[in-house]
């Protein structure tokens, strides 16, 4: 059945004023993909949305009447399910919770998530900007609706003169959640695959919070706090600091570039904890048990071990999902692999980016039971024996590769890799470290300790600006989903302004700090500012909008630290506001910049460049 606008208009009002007061809205669909509502533009939008008839896509339109979907909203959060009442199985594409006209300005600010890590999406409903330099679409070759943008998780909106909306999924245990914005209509979609849902059963679909009203930092709190309540953060308790090596040595790092590196942290780095062995170990993708002869021909096992036995925690970069067209692994269990139709192994460039390096990468199947023993096999080995508690997952997104076939035919993309994280939890042990890089964002929940959150960091400028901005937009997830990873921070190879700016944005990110210099050979001008970082505070800056150009770090006992950036190519000022005469310093240098009542400007910032200023309530200083 569906509800036309032909309808008399005193009618129509009558049953939207039903919808939007309901516990509860069901109806059965046609084969139209796209469900319209139709209620007063004077309503709020999620009103509107509220109002929405939802509606589920088969893979057979004929068989769409006999699906229905329900909405059981409990304030302003909606746990949907999809019913099939027929006698018969329906092969189910998605569903489609809401299509709108959303009656919105173009230059309405926008934000919202990639389903994988590299992947944002920021600037206008009129202009969406690529954040990250890999995105889903493209990069990932992941579908978009014609004339729309695609976000996954989350979709937050700041229109000009009104109320900031955002509209999140809560939940992500089975499916991907979607947002499709348009300069003039917004959807939402959950993505069933094409599974089917047998006859007289019900699915339990993703739970989606819909809300408008104050700023940005407190609906995007409020939702990290939801999420939590359903994938809880892990037990980890601090954002952890050490040394990793991929920044300085990449791929062929040696036993000792890492030893030369711990002997630096004994000397000169006390709070410098673990040391990352990131890559170039391991002689192919996938046989990471087996050392390579890249690593100085010496067993990593040793190196680790000694980094333990120095009292060092030893850290290792693994891609357990993946494995190379030369690997043992692939050879050896071609079973244990999603196929393709041809019912052969599927290499991952036939539907997505291939891999950065000794691929196309093949891609373990986490719904094998064989596979999920041997995930727990393999981190149990590296932690009983190789003494590792932290393991850097990279790659991980492949682990829900689209378009090809599991073991089990009645698993979901995401259900497949939550399969495969949580055998490696089990293999890790709790009390280990888990960083996610390269990884499915909203599937990751509850899974992982660590989230990196930009694209690696290069030595220039370009790279310091872009991985900037994607580490603060996510600030509103560190310490309440996951500790933030904002990648290493990079001291040589960048001017004095644009190293203070990088230096500044990772105190801003309250998350994690790996130094990415060689340390052994680091110069000592530069070591101040590794040793002050070397402590996360775990508290992410808090900024007022998506300009990203004062962020506010709350400590404790009254004191406040701004982080003031200067993104663009000339010298600005930034100014912050406070209560009462505070005493305000630069954090870097200790210089005092004196008393100041209600507030302050930091004049001529230069260009690409930052300060991070302390400022304490005047009562609380000796000075």
């Amino acid at each position: 059945m569906r509800i036309r606008l032909l309808l008399p208009v005193l009618v129509l009002s009558v049953l939207l004023a039903i919808l939007s007061s309901a516990h509860a809205s069901a109806i059965a669909h046609d084969a139209s993909p796209s469900p319209r509502a139709s209620p007063s533009p004077r309503a709020s939008l999620p009103a509107r949305i509220r109002a929405c008839v939802p509606q589920a896509v088969a893979a057979d339109p004929d068989r769409a009447r006999e699906l229905v979907v329900e909405m059981h909203w409990d304030g302003d959060e909606a746990a949907p399910i999809v019913r099939n009442d027929s006698a018969a199985p329906v092969a189910v594409k998605e569903i489609v919770l809401f299509d709108i006209a959303h009656e919105l300005a173009p230059d309405t600010r926008m934000y919202g998530e990639g389903l994988q890590m590299l992947a944002q999406t920021a600037g206008t409903i009129a202009a969406p900007e690529d954040v990250g330099d890999y995105p889903d679409r493209s990069h990932y070759r992941l579908p978009e609706p014609a004339g729309f943008r695609r976000v996954y998780g989350v979709l937050a909106l700041e229109p000009v003169g009104a109320p900031q909306f955002i509209a999140a999924f809560t939940t992500c245990s089975r499916f991907v959640g979607a947002f499709d914005i348009s300069p003039t209509r917004v959807r939402c979609t959950i993505d069933c695959e094409g599974l089917v849902i047998p006859a007289k059963s019900a699915w339990s679909l993703e739970s989606l919070v819909v809300r408008e009203g104050g700023s940005r930092g407190e609906l995007l709190g409020d939702l990290a706090t939801r999420i939590a309540r359903v994938h809880p953060r892990t037990a980890y308790p601090a954002p952890p600091a050490g040394w990793c090596s991929w920044y300085c040595f990449g791929p062929a790092v040696t036993a000792k570039n890492v030893l030369d590196n711990l002997s630096a942290m004994e000397r000169d780095y006390p709070d410098l904890k673990f040391v990352q062995i990131d890559d170039g170990y391991q002689p192919s993708m996938g046989d990471w048990l087996d050392t390579g002869p890249g690593f100085g021909g010496k067993p990593v096992q040793d190196i680790l071990r000694e980094i333990k036995s120095r009292g060092r925690e030893p850290a290792i970069w693994v891609a357990p999902f993946v494995a190379s067209p030369d690997s043992k692994v692939l050879r050896e269990h071609p079973d244990w692999f999603v196929k393709g139709d041809d019912g052969k192994p599927m290499p991952s460039d036939r539907v997505m980016f291939g891999g950065w390096r000794l691929g196309p990468w093949y891609v373990l199947d986490a719904t094998h039971p064989e596979v999920q023993a041997h995930f727990e096999k393999l981190f149990r080995t590296m932690k009983d024996e190789w003494k590792v508690e932290y393991f850097k997952l990279d790659a991980i997104f492949w682990g829900m590769m689209r378009g090809g076939r599991f073991h089990d035919p009645k698993a979901t993309r995401v259900e497949a890799y939550r399969l495969g994280m949580q055998a490696i939890r089990r293999g890790a042990g709790d009390k280990s470290y888990i960083l996610g890089c390269n990884h499915p964002m909203w599937p990751s929940l509850g899974l992982i300790d660590g989230s990196r959150s930009s694209l690696d960091i290069g030595r220039n400028w370009t790279s310091v600006w872009r991985t900037g901005r994607e580490n603060l937009l996510r600030g509103w997830q560190n310490g309440t989903l996951w500790w933030n990873d904002p990648d290493t921070l990079v001291q040589t190879g960048l001017p004095e302004n644009e190293a203070r700016f990088h230096a500044t944005l990772v105190y801003a990110t309250g998350g994690a700090m790996l130094a990415g210099d060689d340390l052994a050979t680091l110069p000592r001008d530069k070591m101040p500012i590794v040793r002050a970082l070397s402590r996360p505070t775990g508290v992410a800056a808090a900024f007022n909008d998506l300009t990203l150009s004062v962020g506010a770090v709350a400590l404790a006992n009254g004191v406040t630290r701004f982080a003031l950036f200067n993104w663009s190519d000339a010298p600005c000022e930034r100014s912050v506001v406070f209560a009462g005469k505070c005493r305000v310093s630069d954090a870097w240098t200790g210089e005092d910049l004196g008393v100041h009542d209600g507030g302050f400007t930091m004049r001529a910032i230069a260009a690409h460049d930052a300060r991070l200023i302390e400022v304490v309530p005047a009562t609380n200083t000796a000075r």
